[in-house]
Order: C-alpha cells, then structure tokens, then sequence
C-alpha cells in the first residue's frame, strides 16, 4: 500500500498513542501526522476524570458522545452527554476538564494540532479530550 495511505482500526490504534489517532505528535512521514487537526478515539472507564482544569486552551474542540455518558465542564457550568450523537463545541480561550459518568467513548477533533496539555505526573499520561 501507499506510504500516503494508512488503514487501521480506532479501538485498536488508540491504545498506542493515549488514544491520538491523527496530530502533530505523529511521526512526520506518517499520514496521520497534521499540524491542522487532532483527533482522538476516547475509551473511558465510569469515574475516569481529567485530573486538573486546560486552562489557556489555544484550540477549538468538537467532543461527539459515541457511547456512555460522558460530563464536559466548562466555566459556570457542566455540559452532559447521554445519547449518541451528542456533542459541544467549545472554542479558543474557554478551560475546560471532563468525567466520564458511565463507560463512554468519545470521538474529540481539535484544531490546530499545538504541543501542550499533557498531564504530567500520571502513568497513565492522559491527555485532555
């Protein structure tokens, strides 16, 4: 297969890279490496939370409940999703953490792709959504 072609499989390539299936943080000659986008294939056990607040957030955010229920919190107040399909944008500027109230999966798309936001500390290494 072309080098410009990558076929795979979200659940699968998702626990390879802290669920990052396309961004900057891919290796330049892979086809999922972009500078413009990341997308991300979330698989949360119910109470997995993000740890601390994205504060400073230079991106905007699409999150698009695939199943669960899945809490995003924003500043005043919480956003939940229960049904599939549902989603929240949210733009540059605006912090945000998140908790998964149910075993969910979340699809999230952010843009532009710009290095930051990881949690240090953790084994796990969880990344915002």
């Amino acid at each position: 297969m072309d080098d410009s072609v990558y076929v795979g499989n979200a659940g699968q390539d998702a626990v390879l890279d802290r669920g990052w299936l396309l961004g900057h943080f891919k290796d330049t000659s892979d086809p999922r490496y972009s500078e413009d986008v990341e997308i991300k294939w979330g698989v949360h056990p119910p109470g997995d939370e993000r740890p601390q607040w994205v504060t400073g957030e230079e991106r905007t955010a699409l999150l698009v409940l695939i199943s669960g229920r899945f809490r995003v919190e924003l500043p005043g107040h919480s956003v939940t999703l229960a049904k599939q399909g549902d989603y929240v944008v949210w733009g540059q500027g605006v912090d945000h953490s998140w908790y998964a109230e149910e075993e969910s999966v979340v699809l999230t798309v952010r843009w532009p792709s710009v290095p930051g936001y990881r949690v240090s500390g953790e084994s796990r290494a969880r990344e915002d959504v």
